[in-house]
């Protein structure tokens, strides 16, 4: 399948992103990159804040795609789902290229993206409470809807601070994170 002339763009933008960091990224280098006019790069993506969005919204779609594969996995077992989705977020987040250049830029000048994963990540949040609701919607949870809502905005929030700044391995952070979500749902 041949990818669209967008999905090249951000591809390449990811690609500058990890090689010489976002502040050096331009309009005129992604076209060159992509092979296409800096006025085609505009009309596919906009301005460079535009871009910036459209790299971590897509890397967010790959983060929920590990998400969704885990809950596939364990269809009877929400705590083992919970424990499975946290892990692979985590393990695809400690190889995750793009995320590095993000994160290790905040020792330097180059934070103009970091805003996107924390202050300014009501998309990305959003985004991600959706799906991780979805997902849970088939499972009894035995919460109202209110404290439903609360646990994911948690979890999310949880996991989010664990991808920007891990204090353990992606397994022994899943498995605390599964323990606190049986305990919540009062199960084992």
């Amino acid at each position: 399948m041949a990818s669209s002339t967008r999905d090249r763009v951000v591809d390449a933008a990811v690609g500058l992103t990890v090689e010489i960091g976002w502040s050096q990224v331009t309009m005129a280098k992604l076209a060159d990159r992509v092979g296409v006019s800096r006025q085609t790069v505009y009309n596919e993506i906009g301005a460079k804040p535009g871009l910036a969005e459209a790299m971590i919204l897509r890397e967010l779609e790959r983060f929920l795609g590990v998400v969704s594969v885990a809950f596939d996995e364990h269809p009877e077992d929400l705590v083992a789902a919970i424990r499975a989705s946290a892990r692979g977020v985590l393990e695809h987040a400690h190889d995750n290229l793009l995320l590095h250049a993000v994160v290790s830029a905040t020792h330097g000048a180059d934070t103009e993206l970091l805003p996107l994963l924390t202050t300014h990540a009501e998309s990305l949040l959003t985004t991600a409470k959706a799906v991780v609701a979805q997902r849970l919607a088939p499972y009894d949870v035995g919460l109202d809807a209110a404290h439903l809502e609360a646990a994911i905005d948690m979890v999310v929030r949880v996991v989010l601070s664990h991808v920007m700044q891990p204090s353990g391995t992606p397994a022994e952070t899943a498995d605390d994170l599964a323990w606190i979500a049986a305990r919540v749902l009062r199960a084992e």
